[in-house]
């Protein structure tokens, strides 16, 4: 795995805050050149530290007014990656995790209404070979959602900041 120092973290930060900034202007706050920051997206990008930049959409402003997380149990944990391949082909999946605990899978699903949900479950979901049974929790509103915090504090630095 790469290194990454704290002028990466730094440009990441940025960049999870606000990932429509240009380089140029990310560059005179860091007091580098647009090139550096330039040369380090494409590192940090080859290096698979960034996967790609995504856009965040108001999913019920355009009608998608459910959000429902689902545990779905598996008939064999071996099952994970054919049940994972069949979950990809369905659109309002919109997450997925393997996970420890009561359920194999945890997943995420965005629907326009209640009939839309039982559709997809119904009619999509519990269709898939190797799922056993799922537990549906409907999200009834989002409090947090935000990117997570890579910028430790440097003790020589908050020395100098305390002694100003």
């Amino acid at each position: 795995m790469k290194e990454i120092d704290k002028l990466d973290k730094q440009i990441l930060s940025i960049l999870m805050e606000n990932a429509k900034k240009a380089y140029t202007e990310i560059a005179q706050q860091l007091y580098v050149s647009g090139g550096t920051i330039h040369v380090r997206m494409n590192k940090l990008a080859e290096a698979g530290i960034v996967k790609g930049y995504h856009l965040v959409v108001d999913h019920a402003k355009l009608g998608y007014d459910i959000s429902a997380f689902l545990g779905i149990y598996l008939d064999k944990s071996s099952l994970y990656d054919d049940v994972s391949t069949e979950l990809e082909k369905i659109p309002e999946v919109v997450g997925a995790h393997y996970t420890t605990g009561l359920y194999n899978i945890f997943a995420k699903i965005v629907c326009k209404d209640t009939r839309h949900l039982r559709e997809v479950l119904h009619d999509k979901i519990q269709k898939i070979p190797g799922i056993q049974r799922t537990e549906t929790f409907i999200s009834l509103q989002e409090s947090i959602n935000r990117p997570i915090h890579i910028l430790e504090a440097d003790p020589e630095e908050v020395v100098e900041e305390e002694s100003n």
